[in-house]
């Protein structure tokens, strides 16, 4: 079986492909105009020529204010945890007010003449095996 002979092109049906398919484009295009540098990046400042006059501008005030609002903390940025991984520490503080001499609490290192004793043992142990 032979494999029929090709039509040739025809350029009607071609340019109402192309027709269609711009116009397709066209519908979900979208022109960005507000650009903004990318607050995840860290980027550095590269300095100037040295035979060459330095020129400085005004500052753009909303420029440094998406500057600023990029590197704050997370609880800075939001009053609600935005995702389950960020409830965990959003309340960092403490419940209770801590009382340092409430000894039933806070529970210090005594020194003894016996616990001084093996402390310096223990010390001289470990420098030994560090210096062999």
């Amino acid at each position: 079986m032979a494999a029929p002979p090709k039509e040739p092109k025809n350029l009607v049906h071609q340019q109402a492909i192309i027709s269609e398919t711009i116009a397709k484009e066209n519908r979900y295009l979208k022109l960005h105009t507000n650009f903004t540098i990318n607050p995840h990046n860290k980027f550095g400042f590269i300095t100037g020529k040295p035979n060459e006059e330095e020129i400085r501008g005004d500052e753009d005030p909303y420029f440094k204010q998406v500057f600023e609002r990029a590197h704050q903390e997370p609880t800075k940025k939001y009053k609600r945890p935005q995702t389950e991984a960020q409830e965990y520490g959003w309340i960092s503080t403490p419940l209770i007010k801590t009382d340092r001499h409430d000894t039933r609490l806070n529970h210090f290192h005594h020194h003894s003449s016996i616990t001084k004793f093996m402390e310096k043992a223990w010390l001289e142990k470990e420098q030994q095996s560090l210096g062999n």
